[in-house]
């Protein structure tokens, strides 16, 4: 009953991330706190993020922060990379989207889907960039987001943890992970997204 009374901050870098969020993994976390609020964090300056996050942990509230891997090497430097730019932040409490947020939108398609949209479904979507994902865009679309509003549509969360290993991590270790504590990152020495 006392996690109803804790808020949850996701940070996410844009507004592809809050599209994607805001439908898909919004309405998972929301049964377990008072509020859930995406903060859209690439055009904020680090010292304002920090103290967003120090306010969060005063009102002892929990957050996440994600972002995309990019072109860093791993998981582990892509995190150092965010800490750096965020002193305010908890290692455990960075998730890392690999390849890109696009990665996850695809990841969600079926074949059933896939032949609504046009496509093909991948089999995997690790590796899926955005500039991958732009190519995947049949040409009767006016635009990347009204494709990303038809892949939402068609989203399924069972295919999508099949085949991307990244968006798997994200629902064991922050939505399923722990029934009791639904949303808390999961404190341990182990990281398995390390791997």
């Amino acid at each position: 009953m006392a996690m109803a009374l804790k808020r949850l901050f996701i940070f996410v870098e844009g507004s592809d991330d809050v599209r994607f969020f805001e439908t898909i993994i919004k309405p998972r976390f929301e049964h377990a706190f008072l509020s859930v609020e995406l903060i859209t964090f690439a055009c904020l300056k680090s010292v304002k993020v920090d103290r967003f996050i120090n306010g969060i942990n005063a009102m002892h509230h929990h957050y996440i922060i994600v972002a995309d891997i990019d072109l860093e090497k791993s998981v582990h430097a892509k995190k150092k990379v965010i800490l750096s730019r965020f002193l305010a932040a908890d290692y455990q409490n960075v998730m890392v989207i690999i390849q890109e947020i696009e990665s996850w939108y695809l990841a969600g398609i079926d074949d059933t889907g896939a032949k609504a949209l046009g496509i093909h479904a991948p089999a995997r979507s690790d590796f899926v960039t955005k500039e991958d994902f732009i190519r995947w865009i049949p040409g009767y679309y006016p635009s990347k987001i009204a494709f990303m509003i038809d892949v939402l549509k068609y989203f399924s969360l069972s295919v999508a943890v099949e085949k991307n290993k990244s968006f798997r991590f994200f629902m064991e270790h922050y939505v399923i992970a722990n029934p009791a504590d639904v949303g808390v990152p999961v404190r341990s020495d182990e990281n398995p997204q390390e791997t």
